[in-house]
């Protein structure tokens, strides 16, 4: 059995009664839903710092290997392939039709919308 430790944490009220009504729920301690819900919430490995996106750590290592990889190309290639990514980028644009869907509350809305349209060319 690990050793346990007493911690006073604060926490916004509506928070602390929902953790309250979930332990009546469960019939289980207040004590005991927090220490599950940190459970998971460590066992999840999910980075979250600001500015990051968010990522578990298997995928900031897969993507930091495959740096490393396309670096180790000369720059012609990495040039070649960035090109070539672009070019079925561009493709497969193309080969889906957009299509969108607008709605209007007035038709004199329908009407200042398609004189812009046709304004701008589009």
């Amino acid at each position: 059995m690990s050793k346990i430790a007493r911690v006073t944490i604060t926490l916004p009220s509506d928070l602390l009664a929902a953790a309250d009504a979930r332990a009546r729920q469960l019939d289980r301690s207040r004590s005991r839903v927090v220490v599950e819900a940190l459970r998971t919430y460590l066992a999840a490995r999910v980075v979250r710092e600001p500015g990051v996106a968010y990522a578990g750590r298997e995928v900031a290592e897969a993507r930091r290997l495959h740096l490393a990889t396309e670096l180790r190309l000369p720059p012609a290639e990495r040039l070649r392939r960035a090109e070539e990514l672009g070019r079925l980028g561009r493709a497969a644009q193309r080969r889906r039709p957009r299509q969108q869907i607008i709605g209007f509350d007035t038709y004199e809305d329908y009407y200042e919308w398609k004189r812009k349209a046709h304004l701008v060319g589009v």
